[in-house]
């Protein structure tokens, strides 16, 4: 049985809460940041900023027509323009991207990162083959410095993290660790089946003034068969995330995005 909740949601989601906070992060507060309510941050983060081009960027779309030719999906360039909009206002210091596939979305980030410097960008790619081309990516865009591209699944990412805290707070761990110890912002894309269960384990990764973002997944349809394992695994995957959703109201501010092509969602502490 499906479970389809929040279907009437707002385009944001906030509380009556008046307290001011200064929006910034570890590095700088940006323009149009610099004193709203933390229930007005995303609202204020998700506008369209017309003073910057509509045009996809010249990589990105020689990555899309690569992607087109090997049946891959993308994120919409509605959706794409949005989000890059969206952390070029917010201006954060240190950025992770789950998910990079072959670098459609990356190529976006760099792109705006040539001009608005960050201190680091880390994606991670489960897969190797993608993880050799996200590396041609970044040496594209001359970014071995400030860019790491870790191959690996992020969950076990997150365990080493968290083992690495442990040991490290105990005195025993020496080693380097392979994540930042807070991003600033968050760019979580994942299947269905394991979408609620990574963007959990992102906000642990967030800083105390981070953005999470992600897109809806789109609600299963259909019947499926007992031995249909995908099927099954898809509709596991909505209702985990509806169910994330509902647990997540109380601590984290929520802005869903509808544009063409998919609904950017937004996650912000309250």
């Amino acid at each position: 049985m499906l479970l389809r909740l929040l279907s009437k949601h707002a385009p944001f989601e906030s509380t009556a809460c008046g307290t001011v906070t200064v929006f910034k992060t570890s590095r700088r507060c940006g323009h149009c940041m610099s004193e709203i309510g933390r229930d007005q941050v995303l609202p204020t983060l998700l506008n369209a900023d017309h003073g910057r081009s509509r045009d996809e960027p010249e990589i990105a779309a020689n990555i899309a027509t690569q992607l087109e030719h090997m049946g891959l999906s993308t994120w919409s360039i509605s959706v794409l323009r949005r989000l890059r909009d969206a952390i070029g206002r917010q201006e954060p210091d240190r950025v992770l991207e789950v998910g990079g596939s072959i670098g459609h979305r990356s190529a976006w980030l760099y792109d705006l990162f040539a001009e608005h410097p960050v201190s680091r960008f880390d994606i991670i790619e489960q897969g190797a083959k993608f993880g050799v081309i996200l590396h041609r990516l970044q040496t594209r865009y001359d970014a071995s410095a400030w860019s790491d591209i870790i191959v690996n699944d992020f969950a076990t990412l997150c365990a080493e993290e968290k083992a690495w805290k442990l040991t490290t707070a105990s005195g025993v761990g020496t080693d380097n660790r392979r994540l930042s110890e807070a991003y600033d912002a968050i760019i979580v894309d994942a299947p269905l089946s394991r979408l609620a269960s990574d963007v959990q384990h992102a906000m642990s990764l967030l800083s105390n003034n981070g953005v999470l973002y992600t897109t809806e997944p789109e609600t299963p349809v259909g019947e499926y068969d007992e031995l249909d394992d995908e099927g099954k695994a898809k509709v596991d995957g909505f209702n985990a995330w509806i169910q994330f959703v509902q647990e997540s109201q109380p601590n984290y501010h929520m802005a869903f995005v509808p544009l063409f092509g998919g609904t950017i969602v937004a996650f912000f502490k309250r």
